[in-house]
């Protein structure tokens, strides 16, 4: 498997909303497509080029995508792993949002930031959130560019609520139209905001009226 490609960028080009080049390592041209952000940030032909590689074997023939630095690719990776995300969503994320922003975004279960992404959907941005939220969380929070101590600390705050507590807050929000995501992502920021001592102890009416103003806050 291709993992690594050092040589001398040749022919970069773009196609509808494809982007790729020619890396030429030892007289042999290898195409490679990458995301938007990569592609705006290409030297000139001719000069060297290394990209990390992530290489996908069909029966019609390889497909190489590449990345400027290796968690790019290691964030790549778990997009694609997600059921419904291809490698053009993957890059169109990748090409979107910067690492560090994309994952703070399906950590916090920010559908509104995921589906600036060509082709995410509302029903994709879910998934992205509940199957990666937690593996993103542990991985990458806090090691990648791109992050904002604020919605880092929006992303590592633990509300401190009993389990019938956040059942209540939960299925009240939930009979007011919000989703499970939602709840879930208000809970976080009214904790980040307010602190978790001085949240401790707070009835759940408490939370539910918190989660409420931070709700209505929010652009439709």
């Amino acid at each position: 498997m291709i993992g690594w490609l050092q040589g001398e960028l040749a022919d970069p080009w773009q196609q509808d909303k494809r982007c790729g080049l020619l890396v030429v390592c030892q007289g042999v041209g290898y195409e490679v497509q990458v995301s938007p952000r990569q592609w705006q940030r290409l030297p000139a032909p001719g000069q060297p080029l290394a990209l990390h590689i992530h290489q996908v074997v069909r029966e019609d023939g390889w497909i190489l995508y590449g990345f400027g630095e290796r968690h790019e690719r290691d964030l790549f990776r778990e997009l694609v792993a997600v059921s419904g995300v291809g490698p053009q969503m993957a890059l169109g994320l990748l090409g979107c949002l910067e690492p560090g922003e994309l994952v703070q975004a399906i950590v916090q279960a920010d559908l509104r930031r995921l589906c600036q992404a060509p082709g995410v959907g509302k029903r994709t941005a879910e998934r992205l959130a509940v199957e990666l939220r937690t593996r993103l969380q542990q991985r990458f929070l806090g090691q990648l560019p791109g992050e904002r101590e604020g919605d880092r600390a929006l992303a590592l705050a633990s509300p401190r609520l009993q389990d019938d507590q956040r059942e209540e807050v939960q299925l009240t929000l939930s009979a007011l139209g919000y989703e499970a995501l939602e709840v879930h992502r208000a809970l976080r920021a009214v904790a980040a905001e307010v602190g978790a001592q001085e949240s401790e102890g707070w009835p759940a009416e408490e939370w539910i009226r918190a989660c409420l103003r931070w709700l209505s806050q929010q652009v439709a």
